[in-house]
């Protein structure tokens, strides 16, 4: 065997990822309120950066622009309000009332003894946030020494209560409530909440209607009226979670025939950095906090160019979006063509990943409301008079078959294909099973009605 052993050269290219390049990747594909948050910590942890939440000297209040460009007709402003006269539309909206709240309203209306009611509080107070009670009667005997007859009188009264099916122990005895609140007495309706829900969740109305020697048409009705019903008691109510609503990065505004994109100033506060590093730094005293000053400035410095490079990447996208999507915003959902990130980089010339980076889980609030950037990029479907036609209008024209089918014999997916190409829209079975499940419609077995 013969080795040979040398010493060779040879050049290669390889992208190191430093650890500021990474914090502005980071940075691009947070979300608003992500961004927020993260702002937030850099903030606390960083003693040279300074937040302004004071927007009252900005130049421009965009918030102000949309107001003033939601107005058809621009000649409001020479009606001038009186301070009197500016009523903020949020004065009239009602506090958050919670389920338990609600329910405690009505027991206290109760002409009970203050024994019972009580209890009726112990109860409603161990109501979890979809309106169940997840502790025994027996349990609440022991814990508030009460007997056990009274503790199962108490829940009797609170499953009396509005909204019907609260208190319940399981989706059995909540749907069985309701029934009893609606006055609706029917032994075969028992019969099928108790063994055949499952059978109901996938339309096996056969199989209920040989159980309970009825026809499976009568079956069927019998599911309606269970399908109306509320397994979530507390729909409606204020649970105690707060909701992060969406803001949108950016605004569009047509303008007589010119489209205008406005970004939210209004995400984050305006960052400054803080002058008190140019002391620490002009001493030159401590060689330690001299350096670990530099560290926190750079850091600052960086956070805030990463920031202004998002909004400018995000501000870039979107006008290549315009351009390409001009007849949607005019026109409607309808005029959506077929767009793909390839396409925007290379109008860019920028990356995939950093235009799939720009958009992840942003919104822009246009005239039709506020929409997910990423809802705009569609794939195309090839046929033979329609050169490209985007998946949302393909979903349309599947969601309409279906809509007008005769639902005694429901359309197959393969039907639908075959009904597609016949208008030159060639699309396979699989895809349509594919888009009708994304558009959280049943197969055909699902569909029927007997």
């Amino acid at each position: 065997m013969n080795l040979d052993f040398g010493l060779s050269m040879h050049q290669e290219q390889k992208l190191i990822m430093t650890q500021q390049m990474q914090m502005s990747i980071k940075i691009l594909q947070l979300s608003s309120f992500e961004l927020q948050e993260y702002i937030e910590k850099e903030i606390q942890e960083n003693p040279l950066l300074e937040a302004k939440y004071d927007k009252k000297e900005d130049k421009l209040d965009y918030k102000d622009i949309i107001k003033y460009l939601e107005f058809d007709d621009y000649t409001h402003n020479n009606y001038v309000k009186s301070d009197d006269e500016e009523v903020s539309p949020f004065n009239f909206i009602s506090s958050k009332k919670s389920l338990k709240e609600y329910l405690k309203e009505q027991i206290a209306d109760f002409n009970e003894k203050d024994c019972m009611k009580y209890i009726c509080n112990y109860i409603i107070e161990n109501i979890d946030s979809r309106g169940y009670l997840q502790i025994s009667t027996e349990e609440i005997s022991k814990e508030i020494h009460m007997p056990l007859k009274l503790v199962e009188n108490a829940l009797m009264i609170v499953q009396s209560l509005e909204p019907y099916g609260v208190g319940a122990r399981d989706l059995k005895e909540c749907l069985k409530i309701q029934l009893y609140q609606k006055r609706i007495e029917n032994c075969k309706l028992l019969q099928i909440i108790d063994n055949h829900l499952e059978d109901i969740a996938e339309n096996r109305y056969n199989i209920i209607g040989k159980s309970l020697n009825i026809t499976p048409m009568e079956a069927q009705r019998y599911g309606d009226i269970i399908k109306k019903l509320q397994p979530k008691p507390s729909s409606g109510f204020y649970t105690g979670e707060e909701v992060n609503y969406i803001t949108p990065d950016a605004y569009i505004k047509k303008i007589g025939e010119k489209y205008y994109i406005i970004m939210n100033d209004d995400l984050v506060p305006k960052l400054m950095i803080n002058n008190l590093y140019k002391g620490i730094i002009n001493k030159n005293e401590d060689k330690s906090a001299v350096e670990y000053v530099k560290n926190r400035l750079d850091s600052a410095a960086f956070l805030i160019k990463s920031i202004e490079n998002r909004k400018s990447t995000v501000y870039r996208v979107l006008e290549s979006i315009l351009e390409m999507q001009r007849e949607y915003f005019d026109y409607g959902e309808k005029y959506l063509k077929p767009m793909t990130l390839k396409e925007i980089a290379d109008n860019l010339n920028m990356h995939e990943s950093t235009i799939s980076r720009a958009i992840r889980d942003k919104y822009i609030h246009t005239s039709r409301g506020t929409i997910k950037i990423k809802s705009l990029f569609t794939t195309s479907i090839k046929g033979t008079s329609s050169d490209n036609m985007s998946s949302i209008n393909v979903k349309k024209l599947i969601f309409n078959l279906i809509d007008k089918e005769d639902k005694k014999s429901p359309l197959s997916d393969q039907y639908i294909s075959d009904e597609l190409k016949k208008s030159n829209v060639n699309i396979s079975r699989r895809t349509v099973t594919k888009y009708r499940e994304e558009m959280g419609i049943k197969s055909s077995k699902g569909r029927k009605r007997f």
